[in-house]
Order: C-alpha cells, then structure tokens, then sequence
C-alpha cells in the first residue's frame, strides 16, 4: 500500500523503524533491531518503512546509480531480522512538501504507528526541516513516542554509512564492503544473455543489466551466485565502465559452472562480489572475455575456503509486503 492508504487492522499500533535503509549496514540493523525489540516487549507489530524511490532520485535526477539494495532484496533482509512486514513510503514530489506536523500526522494517525525508531541523523519534511527531536517532540501529543539509536562505528572507518560503502565498492574494497554490510555486496538481476563458453566447457557466462545499483570499480572479481530456485555457485564477475560488448546501460558479465537446467535467460540471479581479482580489462569480443573467463574461473578455484560464504538471510522467507 501507498503512504496515502492505511495500515491493515492487524498492523496498526505498531512500532516502525524509519528511514531509507539503502544497503541494510551495521548502522541499519541496530536500528532495526531496536524497533523489533520494542515491539515484541510490547506485543505490537514490527513494521521497517523505506523510501523509495530514495530521496536523492527526486532531488538530483541525472545522479549516476547509487543503489546498494533492491526492495526485495531489503525485503528479504527485513523479514531475515525479525520484521513483520515492509512499509514503502512513496517518495513523490507531494510526499517531499509535506510539512512537519502532516508527515507525523500521517504516521500517527493516518497508519496509526504507536512508536518510531530511526537513527541520529535522520531528517523529514519539506527541506528536511525535521529531525529526530521534532518528531520526539511533535509525536508526543499523538501518542506517538519517538526514538533515536546511536551511530555505529567501525574501527577503521569510523561512522558506518551507506556513503562509505559506496566508497568502498567504488575503490574495489570488497572486504571493507562486507564489513560494513555484514554480507558481501549482492547484485540481483535478470539475466539478459547466457552462453556456453564451449560446447565441451564446464563453464557458461550470463549478462546482467545493473539497472539502479552502484557500479563497483572496474575489474573481475570472485563472486557467489545464487540461482532462482536457491541453488548457489562460484563464479567470476567483470565490470567495465567503457563496455565494449554492447546492450543498454550498464551490465555485467558473469562466469560460472555450466548450469545443465538450460538457457537461464529471464531468470534472477544474484551476485555477491566476495574479492576483487584485477582492474579493467578489455576485450576485443565476446569470445575473447569468455576465454578469460575461463581462465580466471581455473586459478581461483582453491581460493574459495579463505572467503565469507553468503549470508544466510539471503535464504530467509520474504515478509510481507506493503506499499508494492
């Protein structure tokens, strides 16, 4: 459901972990955390309401893609950490003049939200003109009661935020990125184009369009895939800002074991980078990226049982879904 319309019976009076939630960090996840504790203490629903599109698609339109997470990859992680159910909050250009007293009037009284965690920097209302002690202060009258939780901070890089994620995947550095995450960074997408690399190959390699998510630094990486119906594999990832092999938008190329099931073309697939092998490499062709594909996918097998496996919550049943 919309921001307009309001929350089920059986999920109203609950307490909401409020904010974007892009990427579902450390930082994210005490807050979360939070909203679910307060909630089963209480015996109310535990809802986790994100944005989307996120604020900065609707301010800074030309922005190259930034996205850490797609709603139904944070909806997987939301139920995964104890949610009841997702809230989408329709970032519309209505949606961002609200004042003050309509955005905590709509949360109090319109979904009849009893309790709101967020955490320390979190703004709202026309020019972010509300913080977390206005809607502490605000809410109260309306028998809505507001909570902050602390920043967490990470030992090398202080305050964890999605920004220092990107930064992060931007320079390369897939063990920072899984730190802070908690996971391995997680492409999920169709694929666009499978192939057999030879017809007597163990190896086939799928194209993916990255659509809204940040591409990470140029180069192949290792990577754990998982198949639609929850199979996993090692495969070998390449990301080349100046793609030389066509399609629209940005994509990338994956390399993995030959899938007997057959072309796995339409299907999802999702991908998490695990380390980063080399920079950019250019290909003259297809075949020439398949080969080093090949290649790559040889020498790098061994390596495997140095590398964080892919998070369990990855296999978590969705929670319900709200507002799609």
């Amino acid at each position: 459901m919309s921001s307009e319309q309001g929350l089920p019976a059986h999920l109203r009076g609950a307490v909401v972990a409020l904010g974007n939630f892009d990427g579902f960090h450390r930082g994210h996840q005490a807050v979360v955390g939070r909203a679910i504790e307060r909630a089963h203490a209480q015996d109310r629903p535990a809802i986790v309401a994100t944005f989307d599109p996120h604020p900065k698609r609707l301010f800074q339109p030309d922005a190259q893609p930034f996205r850490l997470t797609t709603l139904d990859q944070r909806q997987r992680l939301f139920a995964s950490a104890g949610a009841d159910a997702m809230l989408v909050l329709q970032f519309t250009p209505a949606f961002s003049l609200l004042s003050v007293s309509d955005f905590v009037s709509l949360l109090a009284v319109d979904l009849g939200v009893a309790g709101v965690v967020t955490g320390a920097d979190f703004t709202f209302g026309k020019g972010r003109s509300g913080g977390v002690d206005t809607l502490r202060i605000a809410g109260a009258p309306l028998g809505l009661r507001a909570e902050t939780v602390a920043e967490v901070e990470d030992a090398e890089v202080g305050v964890i935020s999605s920004s220092r994620i990107r930064q992060a995947l931007a320079a390369g550095d897939c063990a920072a990125a899984t730190r802070l995450l908690s996971r391995p960074f997680a492409i999920e997408s169709a694929v666009v184009r499978h192939e057999r690399v030879r017809s007597d190959s163990a190896l086939s390699v799928a194209r993916l369009r990255l659509g809204a998510y940040l591409q990470p630094a140029d180069g192949i990486y290792l990577a754990q895939i998982r198949l639609r119906d929850g199979r996993l594999s090692r495969g070998v990832v390449k990301f080349d800002t100046c793609h030389v092999l066509g399609g629209s938008g940005a994509m990338l190329d994956c390399g993995f074991p030959f899938d007997r099931s057959g072309d796995l073309r339409g299907q999802s697939m999702e991908i998490a980078l695990i380390k980063r092998l080399c920079g950019a490499q250019h290909f003259a062709n297809f075949s020439a990226l398949l080969s080093s594909m090949a290649m790559h996918g040889a020498c790098d097998a061994t390596q495997w049982e140095d590398y964080v496996p892919l998070c369990d919550c990855m296999l978590a049943e969705p929670a319900s879904t709200l507002g799609r």
